[in-house]
């Protein structure tokens, strides 16, 4: 695509390795999705250093596993701040930037979850229901400023922190609930990200794209 990235991780560490591999056109910021002062320094750092900002991938997210019935208000919170609220602050902060461009897309990454209403997630689902219900809005109040804003939902993907909170075996059973009987991989969901910032979705707003490889059919 060409694009100029930056990078925003609250491990500032793991910020700059993936921007220095990008290499001159990478930015690397540390920032927390409940700070939206440090938030907003970090989008006018990035208009500071490229002028505009063009396309905005929310994908910051938690899903510890826990109980309904076991639930404090406290772990509620945290996860609403964090999935939801800070999608929230961080599209509100770009989009006002995009508003004077007349032009951006922004795609939020919210969970196969949501369709299935998966079991000891009913914190993180509620976000991700949440999520999309907030792009939908998005979209009918930016459209007039040709700002594009859509949704992916991702299944079961295998990344690097998966060890922590799936088992060998729960990842077997993630097959057996798919379609495509192969394990999704973050290139798989980066590829529908690149499709919908690019001008080939640009016909698209409000839309939820299911990446779960036909886990949940709708």
């Amino acid at each position: 695509m060409g694009a100029k990235v930056v990078v925003l991780d609250r491990d500032g560490g793991a910020a700059r390795h993936v921007a220095n591999r990008i290499g001159e056109n990478g930015m690397a910021v540390e920032a927390n999705m409940r700070d939206r002062g440090r938030l907003a320094a970090a989008v006018e750092a990035t208009i500071e250093r490229f002028s505009r900002v063009d396309i905005l991938i929310n994908n910051a997210g938690v899903y510890p596993r826990m109980p309904f019935l076991e639930l404090t208000e406290e772990q509620w919170s945290d996860m609403q701040d964090i999935n939801l609220a800070g999608t929230f602050r961080m599209s509100q902060l770009v989009a006002a930037h995009m508003v004077k461009q007349r032009s951006g897309k922004i795609v939020n990454i919210s969970s196969v979850t949501f369709f299935l209403g998966t079991k000891l997630l009913s914190h993180y689902v509620a976000t991700k229901g949440g999520v999309i219900g907030l792009t939908r809005v998005m979209a009918k109040e930016l459209g007039e400023y040709n700002i594009h804003v859509n949704c992916i939902t991702p299944g079961a993907i295998q990344t690097a922190s998966e060890k922590f909170f799936v088992t060998e075996e729960q990842s077997r059973e993630f097959l057996t609930m798919q379609s495509l009987k192969r394990r999704l991989q973050p290139v798989d969901v980066a590829r529908v990200c690149a499709f919908l910032a690019g001008p080939m979705s640009d016909g698209m707003t409000g839309q939820t794209v299911n990446v779960d490889a036909g886990w949940a059919m709708h």
